[in-house]
């Protein structure tokens, strides 16, 4: 069953097929609804519209995961590269997720504090306008990525920790 977005919500012809989810203004954001399982394969359906959506000067993006079941590491590469591209374009970023599978992937991989998710749409614009966003600049920055979508961090850098060995 899917959601009607709010009355003040206006679809916007991005190049997000259906099956993947829709995309609509709300309150001066773009919002990215995406749904079921977010992969390798439907990434590469899904990038073009986040890269509609961050491409204009101050992009307001709020891409809501609340229909998405499953997330793999393409999947977090792509919302990675999407929230580098609207704080670079002097934007801002807010990742809707309640999952708690979702929400383990992001504090196993260290994205929780980068993305700081919220519960629901509502709660973005609620507070988008009074509060800082989600993100900001002096949080951690994204560092890993798929083969072929960035991250958008400095090339050669990494978050990982160095592995010690056991004796």
């Amino acid at each position: 069953m899917t959601e009607t977005p709010a009355p003040t919500a206006t679809p916007v012809p991005a190049l997000l097929p259906e099956p993947c989810g829709r995309v609509y203004r709300r309150d001066g954001c773009t919002v990215v609804a995406l749904r079921d399982e977010i992969d390798i394969a439907t990434a590469a359906l899904i990038a073009p519209a986040l890269d509609d959506a961050t491409a204009d000067g101050s992009p307001r993006l709020v891409v809501d995961l609340s229909e998405v079941s499953f997330l793999d590491c393409s999947g977090l590469s792509l919302l990675c590269r999407a929230r580098r591209r609207a704080l670079d374009r002097e934007g801002r970023f807010w990742l809707v997720c309640a999952c708690p599978r979702i929400l383990r992937l992001l504090r196993a991989g260290r994205l929780h504090d980068v993305f700081g998710p919220v519960a629901t749409p509502d709660e973005v614009f609620r507070t988008a306008e009074t509060v800082a966003p989600a993100v900001s600049r002096a949080r951690p920055e994204c560092r890993s990525a798929a083969p072929g979508l960035s991250a958008g961090g400095p090339p050669g850098v990494s978050s990982a920790r160095p592995r010690t060995r056991r004796t």
